[in-house]
C-alpha cells in the first residue's frame, strides 16, 4: 500500500523548504539576518508560493531531520530524551555504548559534553523553527506590499497567525527546557541578544498567542487539519498559563476551549496513537507533527524520524534500536487497588516494591492503559504478534520492556518502504498536545483554585475512556498469538472490552473516583492520572518540575534511590552513578556553544542558567 502525506503541509515542498530555510534562516543569522543570502533570489520567493513554502518549512521543523544538531535525535518532536528519559518513565535503553550522550541526560550530569550535544540538538531545533516562522512573517509583509492582490485578507491573516503561533510553540519548547531564553521577533536583525527572565518569556508567549488567536480562523486553513487554528492557539494559551501557575486564568481559557472548541476524547484509547489514516487528526488532536512516509523523500525523513530509535530490537520485525524503554517504576505505577484506583494512592509505601518482570499471565490488576503504552512479554503487540522480552536489546542495561504508543499498526499500511531500517518509519503522527492532556491540565487548575468537584469530573472523563477498551488478540495467520492463547483463534480484533473472555494475559480494572475528599488527595490523583494517560509522550519530566521543587526533587531522587518500596539504582546498576537532583536541575543548561556565539564587543549576551 502506498503511503503518502496526509495533507499538503508536507507533500511536494522539499525544495521550497530547503531554499527558504537557507535564504532566511542560516547564513550569518547571528549578525546579518536582515540581509537574505542563498541560491534563490528575492523575486523567486516574493509571491504566494514562496510565502506558503516558507510557512511549510516552519511546520517541518517540529520534528528531527538530519540537519538538526550534532546527534540527530535531541530534536524529536516528542521530547523523549528530555521528558521521558530524564523523568522516571523510561531508561535510555539500548546498550551503554550506543548514543552515550543520553547517558549524561539520564544520570543528571547535564554539564557534561555528551548531554551538551543533545541539548544543542534541541536548541538548534527551537531557534531554527523561530527563524523559519519569522522569515515567513517578513516575507508575507514584503509580498503584501509589492503584490497587494496576491492574498485575500483572510489568507494573509491566516498565514500571519500560523507563523506567530509556530513561533510561540518553538519558544514554549525553549522555555520548558531552559526557562531564561532570548525571545526573537521578525523585525530583529541582530540575534546576539540577552536572555529574558523566565517570567518575561511567559508574558511574551501569551502576547504572541493572543495575537495568533485574533488572526487565525476557527477551522484549518485550506481544510488541512495539520494547520493551527484559533482553537489551537487558545489551547496553547491555557497550557502556558498552567506552566506559569496562572491557575485562575487557565481555568477561564480551558473552559472556553472545552465548551466551544472542536475537541473531544476519542472513543477508545487505541484510537489516540494510531497510524490508520482514517483515525489520524481525530477529535482529540490539538496539535501534532504530520508525519509522512513514501512521499518521494528517498530516506523517509518526513516520517516519524525523531522516534525511529524507539522500536524493539531484533528478532522483532522492527530489528532496531531498543531505546526509550519503560522503567520498572512506570510499569508498577499501572497497578490498581481493589477499587480500581491507582495503587500508588492507597499504598504509597509499597506500590513500587516488585522487581519482577511483569509478564503476560500475571493477573495482578492493572490499568488497561499499561498494554497500550508498554510492550511486555506474552502480550499482543498491537496487531503484530506477541511481544517477547528477547526483543529488548540489552535487558541488563534497559530492562525487558519496549515503548508501544509510537508503534504503527501492521494493518495501517503506514510503514515506510524506503530509507535505513524502513520498518521503523511510518506516517504515524506525533502528538504534541491532545485533548486528554488539556482536560487534565484543567483539572490541575481546578484543584489549585478550589473546585474539587470540577476536577474529579474531568479526571473521571479520562478514566471512563480508559475503561472502554483493552488490547485484544489481533490473532492472524501470520503471527504467534493463537499458539500461546488458543482462545484467540478467530479473534482478529485489536481492540476489545477490558473484560473480554479472550484476555487471559492480564486482569484489567479502572474505575471512577467517588470524590476528591481533600485538596492534597485531589492533587495526587490528578498527577497520577497524568502519568497513566500521558506516559511516554515526553511530558513527565516537565510535569514534575511544574509541580514544584519539593515534588520534583522527591520524585526524581526517589525514583533512583527509593520510592514506593522500590529503587532503580538496584534495578539498573548504572543509575548508582546518577547525580542527585537539586535546584540547578530546575532548568537544563544552555549549550556553551550558544553562549560563545552570543558574544559582541568581547561580552557574552547569553547568560548560563544558575548552577551550570
Amino acid at each position: 500500500m502506498k503511503t503518502v502525506s496526509k495533507n499538503a503541509l508536507l507533500r511536494g515542498t522539499g525544495l521550497v523548504i530547503l531554499a527558504t530555510a537557507v535564504l532566511y534562516g542560516c547564513k550569518d543569522f547571528l549578525s546579518n539576518a536582515s540581509t537574505p543570502q542563498g541560491t534563490l533570489n528575492q523575486a523567486t520567493l516574493a509571491n504566494r508560493a514562496g510565502v506558503e513554502g516558507s510557512l511549510i518549512a516552519a511546520y517541518r521543523d517540529l520534528d528531527c531531520d538530519f540537519s538538526n544538531g550534532p546527534t540527530g535525535w535531541g530534536c524529536a518532536a516528542t521530547n523523549w530524551v528530555f521528558g521521558d528519559v530524564a523523568g522516571d518513565d523510561t531508561y535510555k535503553g539500548s546498550d551503554h555504548l550506543d548514543q552515550q550522550q543520553i547517558n549524561d541526560i539520564e544520570g543528571y550530569h547535564w554539564g557534561g559534553s555528551g548531554g551538551g550535544a543533545y541539548l544543542e540538538d534541541k536548541w538548534v531545533q527551537v531557534y531554527e523553527g523561530v527563524v523559519r516562522a519569522n522569515s515567513t512573517l517578513r516575507l508575507l509583509k514584503e509580498v503584501k506590499a509589492s503584490l497587494p492582490t496576491e492574498f485575500s485578507v483572510a489568507d494573509a491573516n491566516g498565514i500571519e497567525g500560523e507563523a506567530i503561533f509556530l513561533r510561540a510553540h518553538y519558544l514554549f519548547e525553549g522555555w520548558k527546557m531552559w526557562g531564561n531564553i532570548p525571545y526573537y521577533r521578525e523585525e530583529e536583525t541582530d540575534f546576539r541578544k540577552p536572555n529574558e527572565d523566565s517570567s518575561a518569556v511567559a508574558v511574551d508567549l501569551l502576547k504572541d498567542l493572543d495575537s495568533a488567536i485574533k488572526l487565525l480562523p476557527t477551522t484549518p486553513r485550506n481544510g488541512q487539519k495539520g494547520r493551527a487554528t484559533q482553537w489551537t492557539a487558545k489551547a496553547y494559551k491555557g497550557r502556558v498559563q498552567i506552566f506559569n501557575h496562572q491557575y485562575a486564568d487557565a481555568v477561564t481559557t480551558f473552559k472556553d476551549v472545552v465548551a466551544n472548541g472542536p475537541y473531544a476524547l476519542e472513543a477508545s484509547f487505541a484510537d489516540v496513537w494510531t497510524a490508520f489514516f482514517n483515525k489520524e487528526n481525530g477529535k482529540e488532536t490539538i496539535f501534532a507533527y504530520q508525519a509522512s512516509a513514501n512521499d518521494g523523500e528517498p530516506g523517509a525523513e518526513n516520517a516519524n524520524y525523531g522516534e525511529r530509535l524507539n522500536f524493539p530490537y531484533s528478532p522483532s520485525h522492527f530489528a532496531c534500536c531498543g531505546f526509550n524503554d519503560p522503567t520498572q517504576n512506570l510499569v508498577n505505577f499501572f497497578r490498581v487497588d481493589a477499587n480500581g484506583l491507582p495503587l500508588s494512592l492507597s499504598a504509597p509505601d509499597s506500590w513500587n516494591a516488585s522487581d519482577a518482570e511483569f509478564v503476560g499471565g500475571t493477573l495482578t490488576p492493572v490499568d488497561p492503559r499499561l498494554d497500550w503504552t508498554v510492550g511486555r512479554d506474552g502480550v499482543p503487540f498491537k496487531d503484530w504478534e506477541l511481544y517477547s522480552n528477547t526483543w529488548a536489546r540489552d535487558r541488563e542495561n534497559a530492562g525487558p520492556y519496549s515503548p508501544k504508543k509510537n508503534i504503527h499498526e501492521k494493518a495501517s499500511g503506514a510503514e515506510a518502504t524506503v530509507g535505513w531500517q524502513p520498518q521503523q518509519q511510518s506516517s504515524m503522527n506525533m502528538h504534541l498536545f491532545r485533548y486528554a492532556d488539556l482536560l487534565l491540565q484543567l483539572a490541575e487548575a481546578e484543584v489549585e483554585t478550589g473546585d474539587l468537584n470540577g476536577a474529579v469530573a474531568l479526571v473521571n472523563q479520562v478514566r471512563a475512556r480508559a475503561a472502554v477498551a483493552a488490547q485484544g488478540c489481533a490473532a492472524s495467520a501470520t503471527n504467534n498469538v493463537v499458539a500461546k492463547y488458543p482462545q484467540c483463534a478467530g479473534h482478529t480484533e485489536m481492540t476489545v472490552a477490558i473484560n473480554s473472555a479472550t484476555i487471559t494475559w492480564a486482569k484489567y480494572d479502572v474505575r471512577p473516583y467517588p470524590s476528591f475528599p481533600t485538596p492534597a488527595y485531589a492533587r495526587a490523583a490528578v498527577r497520577a492520572e497524568r502519568r497513566l494517560e500521558l506516559a511516554l509522550e515526553g511530558q513527565r519530566f516537565f510535569d514534575l518540575r511544574r509541580y514544584g521543587k519539593a515534588e520534583f526533587e522527591a520524585t526524581i531522587n526517589g525514583y533512583v534511590t527509593g520510592i514506593g518500596g522500590g529503587r532503580e539504582d538496584t534495578r539498573r546498576l548504572y543509575l548508582a552513578d546518577a547525580e542527585p537532583v537539586t535546584d540547578r536541575h530546575r532548568f537544563y543548561p544552555i549549550p556553551p556553544i550558544e553562549i560563545d556565539l552570543s558574544k559582541s564587543n568581547g561580552q557574552t549576551n547569553l547568560k548560563q542558567n544558575p548552577g551550570w
